[in-house]
């Protein structure tokens, strides 16, 4: 059974991810998230292959181990794993609530590289890997300092795997957009008005963000960064040192 895994994907870019997959050959598409009513939303709005809709929270043992248990009963041969859930929050380390903080990196980090682990197994030749990452992964991020350190993980953690898995001819792709107006900018305090610096980047579309990940991936590609201001923003990450990259990038 050919599948396709999809975590975070009740809402955004997740979404874009699910339905920008109905037209793969695969058996069926496995989505993650804690909202199960939202799930079954999605599935039966843009549902074309069969899905099944598994209501974890990634950030919790007994998921992890429920998830486990499922691939091992199930045997599948994942195709896709997109590693779409994450969070950010907005805001100076200093006076912020260090359980929010640390929660961020359970999701951004922790439970992306479990996940990972745990699938490859069922993985082969000719398999992706799509890790939702973030342009704050090129440069730190003052006020999203934890967020973009998490991201920096993502973009590492990607490109060694890649390197790693080259030889199973399992590829890797590390997706890094600018701002999408989803939910994601609420949750993490990024709301219209909360950063004037971060108000005036201009915005990704969260479908072709989707697709442009999904063909990059196809086509072998190590990162994928959407529009050409962001392209330029990477390219820039790597010429200037940091500490000057540092005040361009503060939000």
């Amino acid at each position: 059974m050919k599948i396709a895994i999809i975590t975070g994907a009740s809402s955004g870019l997740g979404v874009e991810f699910f339905k920008g997959l109905q037209n793969e050959a695969l058996d069926e598409i496995w989505i993650i998230a804690r909202r199960e009513e939202r799930l079954k939303e999605i599935s039966a709005l843009y549902g074309k292959i069969p899905t099944r809709c598994i209501p974890l929270d990634i950030t919790t043992r007994e998921s992890m181990t429920c998830l486990c248990e499922l691939l091992k009963n199930e045997s599948p041969d994942i195709r896709f794993l997109i590693n779409n859930a994450g969070a950010g929050v907005y805001g100076a380390l200093e006076g912020a609530d260090y359980i929010a903080q640390g929660n961020m990196i359970e999701l951004n980090v922790r439970s992306l590289t479990e996940i990972t682990t745990i699938a490859l197994p069922y993985m082969s030749a000719g398999a992706k890997i799509i890790n939702s990452c973030s342009i704050a992964s090129f440069v730190p991020n003052a006020n999203l300092t934890v967020y973009s350190s998490t991201k920096a993980y993502v973009m590492s953690f990607s490109r060694g795997l890649r390197y790693e898995l080259k030889k199973r001819k399992i590829n890797v792709t590390a997706l890094c957009p600018g701002p999408m107006e989803t939910e994601f900018l609420a949750v993490a305090g990024l709301d219209n008005g909360s950063s004037k610096a971060f108000d005036k980047l201009p915005r990704c579309n969260p479908t072709k963000t989707a697709l442009g990940a999904i063909k990059a991936s196809k086509k072998g590609r190590a990162v994928y960064t959407p529009k050409g201001f962001y392209k330029f923003y990477r390219v820039l990450s790597k010429a200037l040192p940091t500490s000057w990259m540092l005040g361009l990038a503060k939000t």
